[in-house]
């Protein structure tokens, strides 16, 4: 999505007098006569017509000098869902880096992403409509007003948690951006009792009971654990210097997610919320995904999600032990790899009994014999694998997220024991891509074969959802 291409105002104002939540996310919109910038589905009385200006980002609104509305708290919404051509990807991928480090310079990111600085500067400024510095800026100030509104954290760690790089900074920052004090808006909302807890939104409908008994199939114990009556997900979680807590996500009845995060995980709470966001695919827009599937003759439940992963080595692992076995047999093999050559989580990093190690790190399984793996119950070719796709990790663009997915895909296939559909697999919940259909993959050959009139090209962009609709429709 294009944030110079004009938005439609009529279109706009009609989706707004309806509080449509297909477009939450996707804009918001400037009130003139308040100064203040709000969600599609905001519930205060309807401004005027002529008082309204549409904007495709929180960025740009505040770009033009509106500050958030408090009510429908701007900082919530979903991300807008795009599918984006080859000449955009650099973009976004640098929104991802910025989203998960608030702290990052842009020297930084354009090193990681392998381009110079001033050229990631020009792509973003043309595909986004700011600059990079305004769009983190902004980033930094709704996650400030998140944690004011809903932690009792202290403004110094506040400060210090959003990503910036003084007190004295953050304070005036926010009073100038939303032209109140942090202790005015911490005085005027409910202040958490100190816990450490967030709220993530997302686009109804979510098909919640699906994506935990997705995830509760294959969690690992000790590892993962999910609750799928109540809702809850307790798991190991990564940040992105290779250190690991523990997190509590709970689904509630409006259309949010709440996250309790261990001590470690509370030092980089832009990463985290960004990992989630990815993991459980909250940033989807499932109205348009549902219509899409339909056209091409897919039954489809409404609001299935992508899910993700935390940790993308993990998830390479994982799908290596489960190549040619079932679900069940895969889940025993990772428990048996926790149990054997995982590693505790730090002292107090644990929220609960159940959620106690991690599965090793590639740096800590390049140095493990294949023949050590094999006997965990794997033949010694997939142990050889796991061991080949550990010492090849630091050099993989799958692990850096660089350049094209689909180039990724190609590289990975060149490693020991990662056929097309491991790479494919991977590709679409670890990037996660939302447009890759598995090859040679036995549900869908079956499906295929059972309906002639489903043709995967058909659902595209959607593929990778076309794919878990028919993996959710078969027994």
């Amino acid at each position: 999505m294009n944030a110079l291409r004009p938005l439609d105002p009529t279109a706009c104002y009609s989706a707004l007098t309806a509080r449509d939540p297909r477009f939450d996310g996707h804009w918001f919109v400037g009130v003139s006569s308040t100064g203040v910038y709000c969600r599609p589905v905001c519930r205060v009385r309807t401004p005027k017509a002529a008082n309204c200006s549409f904007y495709e980002h929180a960025a740009a609104a505040e770009a033009a000098g509106y500050r958030p509305c408090r009510k429908c708290r701007p900082e919530l919404a979903p991300r807008a869902f795009s599918t984006l051509v080859a000449s955009q990807q650099l973009a976004e991928a640098a929104r991802e880096r910025l989203d998960g480090g608030l702290d990052l310079p842009m020297t930084a990111v354009a090193e990681q992403l392998g381009v110079t600085d001033r050229h990631l500067r020009r792509i973003f400024q043309s595909h986004w409509g700011v600059s990079p510095l305004q769009y983190q800026q902004t980033q930094r100030l709704l996650l400030a007003k998140a944690l004011l509104t809903d932690t009792g954290l202290p403004v110094g760690e506040v400060a210090a948690r959003a990503g910036f790089g003084s007190t004295r900074a953050f304070q005036a920052a926010f009073t100038q951006h939303y032209r109140l004090s942090p202790l005015a808006l911490r005085n005027g909302r409910r202040a958490g009792s100190g816990a450490a807890r967030l709220e993530l939104g997302y686009r109804p409908p979510y098909a919640v009971a699906e994506l935990l008994r997705f995830l509760a199939r294959r969690a690992v114990p000790g590892v993962e654990s999910v609750d799928e009556a109540q809702g809850r997900i307790e798991r190991a979680w990564p940040l992105p210097d290779g250190r690991w807590g523990s997190l509590v996500l709970q689904f509630c009845n409006r259309d949010r997610v709440e996250l309790t995060l261990s001590p470690l995980l509370w030092t980089a709470p832009a990463a985290v919320r960004a990992g989630v966001r990815a993991w459980l695919d909250l940033d989807a827009d499932p109205t348009a995904i549902q219509e899409r599937l339909q056209a091409a003759g897919i039954e489809a439940v409404p609001g299935l999600r992508l899910p993700g992963c935390p940790d993308r080595f993990e998830l390479g692992l994982r799908a290596i032990l489960g190549q040619q076995v079932t679900v069940a047999a895969a889940r025993t093999l990772a428990t048996r790899l926790v149990e054997r050559f995982g590693a505790p989580l730090p002292a107090g990093e644990a929220l609960g009994p159940q959620i106690t190690a991690r599965l090793p790190s590639a740096a800590e399984l390049a140095v493990v014999p294949a023949e050590a793996l094999a006997a965990l119950g794997l033949p010694l070719k997939r142990a050889q694998a796991l061991v080949g796709l550990a010492q090849a990790w630091p050099n993989l663009a799958f692990a850096q997220r660089r350049g094209d997915p689909l180039a990724a895909e190609q590289e990975l296939t060149q490693l020991a024991g990662i056929g097309p559909w491991t790479a494919a697999y991977l590709l679409m919940r670890g990037w996660p891509w939302p447009d890759r259909f598995l090859p040679g993959d036995v549900v869908l050959k079956n499906a295929l074969k059972n309906q002639p009139a489903l043709a995967p090209e058909l659902s595209a962009p959607f593929r990778s959802y076309a794919v878990l609709q028919i993996w959710n429709a078969t027994p």
